[in-house]
């Protein structure tokens, strides 16, 4: 068996996810988006302290906290299947069906969070997902982080983990960001795809491929 373990924001995606979805939900009642002004203190430490667990969860508990479940659901599966027709890498989604066509066991991983990155995972077919967690209240949005946000070293140790759960005679990553590559350092095919000049002289030292997906 083989193994392959895709980020999304930015390798899958044209860009981040999250922040879109927000504002999609916010923008059902235009004065909701006012709310995004009470993140504003969030973001200033984030500025200062690089915490991006907290500028997250901030934001989900000011903007999306109380939010109902089938709700969320609702928005999100269509954000996801729009996301996916219009706002992907077609050299990702090509990539992702010929790893699924030979049979691979496919991870999608994210610092996103779990209320939809899993429809993601769904959507194109993955067999499992693993995002950042977030609270509920029964059966609306806390928007606490309830797992250590996924990623970099976060990420790697997911890997780790996975990874000794199972014996792959292949293993294979994509990622984008300077932030994948401690993850992809623990498999043996690793690729940074549309990376910052800084992540690819990065990756370039490790010995990581580079390349350019559209």
């Amino acid at each position: 068996m083989a193994i392959a373990f895709f980020d999304l924001d930015g390798t899958i995606t044209h860009r981040d996810t999250l922040f879109p979805l927000v504002l999609r939900l916010l923008a059902r009642n235009p004065l909701r988006l006012l709310l995004l002004l009470g993140v504003l203190p969030a973001t200033v430490r984030f500025v200062f302290g690089r915490d991006r667990g907290a500028l997250k969860q901030s934001l989900l508990r000011i903007t999306l906290r109380g939010t109902q479940r089938a709700v969320l659901a609702r928005h999100s599966e269509l954000f996801v299947r729009e996301t996916i027709a219009r706002r992907c890498f077609k050299d990702a989604l090509a990539k992702i069906r010929r790893h699924r066509d030979a049979g691979h066991y496919l991870v999608l991983m994210s610092a996103s969070v779990d209320f939809y990155v899993p429809e993601f995972g769904r959507q194109l077919g993955f067999d499992r997902v693993i995002s950042t967690g977030v609270r509920w209240n029964g059966d609306r949005l806390d928007g606490t982080l309830t797992t250590p946000n996924r990623r970099g070293e976060e990420k790697a140790h997911c890997v780790r983990e996975l990874l000794a759960q199972r014996d792959d005679s292949e293993t294979f990553a994509y990622g984008n960001s300077d932030s994948d590559l401690a993850h992809m350092l623990l498999v043996r095919h690793a690729l940074l795809v549309n990376g910052s000049s800084k992540a690819r002289h990065q990756a370039a030292d490790l010995g990581i491929q580079t390349a350019d997906w559209t």
